[in-house]
């Protein structure tokens, strides 16, 4: 009931919800290759405020209302009413019928009626609500709708979830609601070609209509408005405002074939609402309805049914043993646990541990404390020893001695999320974790490409609940605290949150794994993978910061040495790293050919026109691209590096990134040690710093041109597979088979061009981009690109089918079976479509690539163990491996190491390692 004790209506706009869901989300097809993407942002939508109106238990009534068709009683009045609007796109069209079949399962009266318009529906039953003496929510956004407005009926916009009243359409049309028609019929509306007074827009109508009451007094009174152009229009086009009124006022007195007494509201029936979610495969909706609704399977999942929302949760403090005995007890009774650690650092290799939440079912968790300390003083400097009002909470012992059998019970499975920090943070603190499941992971497995996969970007997505913010209980910028110092209540809050929603996210999430027939990937990849790499983290690799320096200083006198240099090229001094004044330079005063100024108005002086100006023979921003590189190798290398080395340590302890490239790679941050540069020599020199410790070698274990090999498999292609099998140069080989130059007769710059077709072919290079790569011609360029195509048809079998493939379910597979989504694939941006489609090109490779080599690493500890080796992992560069190893281990370790790599696949050509050995990271390479 509505707060007054009237009954309040809720009337949808089911076709704005319509257009909404379709420009929101990215496109989706049934395994029949029917187009649901809308259908499921529509689902999503009507699900979310139907559960949000049976909650609140206000609502009473409910209906979602339609357009019958284009085609309305106002075309009669006027013939072009809404003909400037585009045909709905072709993909939407098919899924209209659908939308209504939604509305239906959801046990909801679904109204249209031919002749008329969604609104004039609204319009009307808005009428009938208000004489039976119901107040109304209008749940749109629609400006037409806001001529409804008054005291008992309001607008809801679904995206924004801001009400709409008096005082927004005041906002809006700058007049009350009983004159939004007027105005209108002045202003008209280009959109539905809605004539209106020429001249007139918004503004100008709102100021005639207050200053005279209405539209037809203002007509009648047309000839003393002051403005002569104002005035001769509204004499002339006076018809127009009345036709426009007429198109623009929307019909409250239908007859309508339902009435309003129909559209009591009441919780679906779960058995036709699941059946139909699942005919559309929408998984995630169909657990959440389940969950929510009951059904046949809803019942067995934990009695989600009776799940609390997440802002209904009650949650424990646990202060002492005995709670926490009763815990260890339940985890043990039910088999599982959602953990999550608390800590004063984002880096796992240096965070204390603050505290631990655990939860075992929705809206049951607790917060153990163990090293919060009282607020420090202020104004004095916190020295970590302490403050005598520290709160009450287990010996930091006590509690990890009590739950070490349970993180390393084989039986228990502990449930994170990015829960690798969380391993790392307690192996720590001595108590190692496994089992696992990760709920990033299993959202990476399931739709990589598609979202993000940070837990309030999920939450939010599967559960429809916004997280506390981290800057709610530690604050920001200098006034932030550590964890350690927030309060007790508020640690509660936002610690026991995080378990718990965790938890909730597992079970949305990991059912999907067989239903989508992606626990392979999960299960054998990404999952045993966790412990790997978190042992690297740990392990990290030694840096010799005195190299640093040297380089660093080094650099330094080179940049400043090149700077003169530049100064007297230019004839001035200015600012190398100002774009704007290099731009001057270049294309004022030294009038080169080439110069485009964007939206500021200044130059572009990226490295791609630096370097068309250079090969030209320009001396000036070839230098300037010698200062660029030495001033960003020093900047972010040589002196970011000696920030990074542990004191503790002497090591740098980079964290890898498991659900950051959609396509599997790994990504490294906190240093990036997979970006260092290495195809110049000053890039190269960084590595000599990363060295091996005393009595030690580092060993690097590469794999030779895996992305060519897997594109021969995938393929088919023989002449590429047979030399691969030959352990030929296929460098080489596409040349003489492109450009017909015999083997024997092979020089170094045909062969160049055959290596850059070669690799771009994988990135769905273009005639522009590689001859931008080769400095040649873009005619030349595509001759090279057919050429190979006709030498090596496979390769555009291949592309032909991934894109294809791409478009037909919006995403691309590895060999493995991991999915890449690819949400643009469709889009009608060209640049964005033809972006995803080189993308579905290359995600297949590149994403083997990273399975394969992820395949290797979990391997590869036991096959070092089995054979006795001391030699540790430490880093992972996409298709490299580095390794530690003791001196007298080196060659074993290469062997163990090698056979491992190249038996982590089975392809139609062989995976060949190259090891290299050196007391540096440059020397191994």
């Amino acid at each position: 009931m509505a707060e007054n004790g009237k009954h309040l209506v809720y009337l949808i706009d089911g076709s704005g919800y319509i257009f909404r869901a379709y420009h929101a989300l990215p496109p989706l097809t049934r395994p029949d290759g029917t187009n649901v993407g809308a259908v499921s942002g529509f689902c999503n939508m009507l699900y979310k405020l139907l559960d949000e109106t049976l909650q609140s238990g206000k609502a009473t009534h409910f209906a979602v209302i339609f357009d019958h068709s284009s085609k309305s009683f106002r075309n009669e009045i006027y013939s072009d009413y809404k003909a400037n609007r585009p045909p709905p796109p072709e993909d939407l069209v098919p899924q209209f019928p659908l939308f209504r079949d939604a509305v239906r399962a959801f046990g909801l009266p679904c109204i249209e009626m031919e002749g008329y318009e969604a609104d004039d529906l609204i319009a009307t039953y808005t009428e009938q609500a208000k004489a039976d003496g119901h107040d109304v929510v209008i749940v749109s956004s629609d400006k037409d709708l806001m001529q409804l407005v008054d005291g008992g009926v309001t607008m809801l916009d679904p995206m924004k979830n801001r009400p709409i009243g008096r005082a927004e359409v005041r906002e809006k049309f700058f007049v009350e609601p009983e004159r939004v028609v007027d105005v209108q019929a002045l202003a008209g509306d280009s959109t539905d070609n809605v004539p209106g007074v020429p001249g007139i827009g918004i503004k100008t109508a709102a100021q005639l209509i207050e200053e005279y009451g209405d539209l037809e007094n203002l007509l009648a009174h047309a000839e003393e408005i002051k403005q002569p152009k104002r005035r001769q229009n509204l004499i002339e086009h006076a018809e127009l405002a009345r036709i426009s009124r007429d198109l623009v006022r929307l019909k409250r007195d239908v007859e309508v074939e339902h009435d309003i007494d129909g559209f009591i509201i009441g919780a679906p029936d779960p058995a036709p609402l699941i059946g139909f979610l699942e005919a559309q495969s929408f998984r995630t909706l169909t657990s959440r309805v389940r969950a929510r609704f009951g059904g046949e399977e809803g019942q067995a999942l934990n009695e989600v049914a009776e799940t609390p929302p997440p802002e209904d949760a009650e949650y424990e403090l646990i202060q002492d043993m005995a709670a926490l005995e009763k815990w260890i007890a339940e985890i043990r009774k039910c088999g599982f646990v959602a953990v999550d650690t608390e800590t004063n650092s984002l880096d796992a290799v240096a965070a204390d541990l603050v505290g631990i939440s655990l939860s075992t079912a929705p809206g049951h968790a607790c917060y153990i404390p163990l090293r919060h300390r009282g607020a420090a003083p202020d104004g004095e400097l916190d020295l970590g020893g302490g403050a005598a009002d520290a709160p009450k909470q287990i010996p930091l012992a006590d509690a990890i001695a009590a739950l070490r059998p349970v993180f390393a019970d084989p039986g228990i499975l502990k449930i994170g999320q990015n829960i690798k920090y969380d391993c790392t943070v307690l192996q720590r603190a001595g108590a190692p974790m496994h089992p696992i499941d990760d709920t990033m992971l299993l959202s990476f497995v399931l739709d990589a490409g598609a979202h993000g996969h940070g837990m309030d970007e999920l939450s939010r997505l599967h559960l429809d609940y916004t997280p506390i913010p981290y800057k709610e209980v530690a604050g920001t910028g200098k006034a932030q605290i550590t964890f350690d110092r927030v309060p007790l209540d508020k640690a509660l809050d936002y610690a026991a949150e995080d378990a718990d929603i965790t938890f909730r996210l597992w079970r949305v999430l990991k059912p999907r794994l067989a239903q989508e027939h992606m626990a392979t990937v999960y299960e054998t990849i990404e999952r045993p993978l966790v412990p790997v790499i978190a042992a690297m983290e740990q392990a990290g690799i030694k840096v010799d910061a005195e190299i640093l320096r040297e380089l660093s200083n080094d650099f330094e006198l080179r940049a400043a040495e090149i700077e003169s240099d530049i100064h007297a090229l230019a004839g001035e001094s200015f600012n190398i790293g100002s774009p704007k004044q290099l731009g001057e330079i270049l294309f004022d005063r030294m009038s080169l050919g080439g110069g485009r100024k964007g939206k500021t108005g200044a130059y572009a002086t990226g490295a791609d026109i630096l370097e068309d100006l250079a090969a030209q023979g320009h001396e000036l921003p070839r230098r300037v691209l010698d200062w660029r590189q030495l001033t960003k190798l020093k900047s972010t290398y040589t002196d970011a590096l000696q920030k990074e080395i542990n004191p503790l340590t002497g090591r740098v302890h980079t964290a890898y990134h498991m659900a950051g490239a959609s396509t599997g790679r790994l990504a490294s941050s906190d240093p990036n040690l997979q970006n260092i540069p290495i195809r110049t020599e000053e890039g190269r020199k960084i590595r000599r710093a990363f060295v091996a410790e005393k009595g030690c070698k580092l060993i690097s274990a590469d794999y030779s041109q895996i992305e060519l090999r897997i594109l021969a498999h995938i393929a088919d292609i023989e002449a590429l597979k047979g030399a691969f099998a030959e352990g030929a140069d296929i460098h080489a080989l596409t040349a003489s088979e492109v450009f017909g130059v015999p083997l024997a007769e092979m020089d170094g710059a045909t062969r160049r061009k055959a290596k850059a077709i070669n690799f771009g072919i994988i990135y769905g290079i273009s005639p522009f981009g590689l001859a931008r790569q080769l400095q040649i011609p873009q005619g030349e360029a595509k001759s090279f690109i057919d050429a190979y195509f006709e030498r090596y048809p496979g390769v555009k079998d291949y592309m032909d089918q991934a894109r294809e493939q791409a478009r037909e379910h919006g995403f691309v597979e590895t060999l493995y079976g991991r999915r890449i989504h690819l949400a643009t694939i469709r889009d009608k941006n060209p640049a964005r479509r033809s972006f995803a489609e080189r993308a579905a090109i290359n995600a297949p490779i590149q994403g083997s690539a990273a399975d394969i080599i992820k395949r290797a690493m979990i391997r590869i500890p036991a096959a070092l163990d089995d054979a006795g080796l001391a030699a540790k992992m430490l880093l992972q560069v996409h298709d490299e491996l580095i390794f530690e190893a003791p001196e007298d281990q080196v060659d074993a370790t290469i062997k163990a190491v090698k056979t491992t790599m190249e038996r982590a696949a089975r392809l139609s050509v062989p995976l060949t390692v190259e090891a290299g050995v050196g007391d540096s990271w440059a020397d191994a390479h």
